[in-house]
């Protein structure tokens, strides 16, 4: 075989001729979540592994994807529904519901926050009413407008676990469109915040949540799973994670599986969840309208939680006599815990004296729960 045989049949093995501008684009969409995972340090620890999936997956011809390469096998962790709930019980052994114990009535400004979730869905759906998009196949069915609006949760494990047993082929835009919307938590709500809140409310000095015991935060983690999944059977995965976590965390004599939970087990599942959901990012399931409908309609969901939030903050402050800070209900997305920390922030602002965050973890952490109910709540209906 001479020498031009040989290089004819090495560049026939390459796949430069088989990648199209389509690989292309979706290899620089990767290339560009590693750049804020890295410069800006938006969500770092699955935007950099789902980032690398997406420019694995658009590389022609390595059957990495095919029944028997790497990533088959490493999605069938997020399609048998696996690694969702393993990421919650890490959470759940990071979590401290002391804040939300110390002032129960916190809770509804987690699920107040939900609204965007329900709100979201209706939108979702409705496109499908409308003509135009109707005759081009672009509207959503309940299942994908189930999958959309949890976004709304700001919560990436609950949408990722929902999307993958409802609309899988979403899989991709959905994660992407969550987790930035969880990083860019710094930037959306303050706006929102101050939009519906006056400097006076905005001024509110709360009283710090009142100590727990120890008891009660053991029986918290058991009896929330017992009684959630009597009322909502299909919450019970996400939940009873999350709980057997906190329990881990609280119960003083498994220390050692609390940090396990915490530490490696979560940091390996990470990498696996993050490459998965990056398989599902290739350029025939992701560069489409429907995926700028989910983007769009992710910041609406987010949007709307916050304000939902906030909103019954105010109605909670009214009847308080002003005792709430209404702001703490931003707080009431499930981005642990960075939305505490806005609602810190913000008011800090305000009155550099004023330190909210303990009773902003409270919604927060309620949040988390309110998100993995909701969940289990559209899957009920699906």
């Amino acid at each position: 075989m001479s020498f031009f045989e040989l290089f004819k049949s090495f560049l026939d093995s390459t796949s430069f001729a088989a990648i199209t501008w389509q690989n292309l684009v979706m290899i620089g969409i990767g290339a560009l979540l590693i750049y804020l995972a890295i410069a800006k340090q938006y969500e770092p620890l699955l935007l950099i592994p789902i980032g690398f999936g997406a420019i694995l997956v658009n590389l022609p011809m390595t059957g990495i994807l095919d029944e028997g390469g790497l990533l088959y096998y490493f999605y069938y962790g997020i399609k048998l529904g696996i690694f969702p709930p393993i990421i919650f019980m890490g959470i759940g052994a990071m979590t401290d519901f002391g804040p939300l114990l110390g002032k129960p009535q916190t809770f509804l400004l987690g699920a107040a926050a939900q609204l965007g979730i329900f709100a979201t869905l209706l939108g979702a759906k409705a496109l499908g009413t409308i003509p135009l998009l109707a005759a081009n196949d672009l509207g959503f069915n309940f299942a994908e407008a189930c999958s959309i609006a949890i976004i709304g949760g700001a919560d990436g494990p609950t949408a990722i676990y929902l999307t993958s047993k409802l609309a899988s082929h979403l899989l991709g835009p959905i994660a992407v469109a969550a987790y930035t919307y969880m990083a860019l938590v710094p930037i959306i709500q303050p706006p929102i915040i101050r939009a519906l809140t006056t400097k006076e409310e905005r001024l509110i000095r709360m009283a710090d949540p009142k100590p727990v015991s120890k008891r009660t935060k053991i029986l918290f983690p058991i009896i929330t799973t017992i009684v959630t999944a009597i009322l909502i059977p299909a919450s019970a995965p996400l939940i009873g994670m999350l709980m057997l976590g906190n329990l881990f965390k609280e119960c003083g004599v498994t220390e050692r599986l609390s940090k396990t939970a915490q530490n490696e087990l979560i940091n390996i599942v990470t990498i696996f969840l993050g490459i998965s959901v990056g398989s599902k990012m290739s350029a025939e399931h992701f560069l489409n309208l429907q995926t700028i409908f989910i983007i769009v309609l992710g910041s609406i969901a987010f949007g709307i939680g916050t304000g939902g939030g906030v909103i019954l903050g105010k109605i909670m402050c009214r009847l308080s006599g002003g005792k709430i800070n209404p702001m703490i209900g931003a707080a009431g997305v499930s981005a642990v815990p960075m939305a505490a920390r806005v609602v810190q922030k913000v008011g800090q602002q305000e009155d550099p004296g004023n330190f909210l965050l303990m009773n902003a973890m409270g919604p927060n952490v309620a949040g988390v729960i309110g998100s993995a109910i909701a969940a289990g709540v559209l899957l009920s209906l699906n």
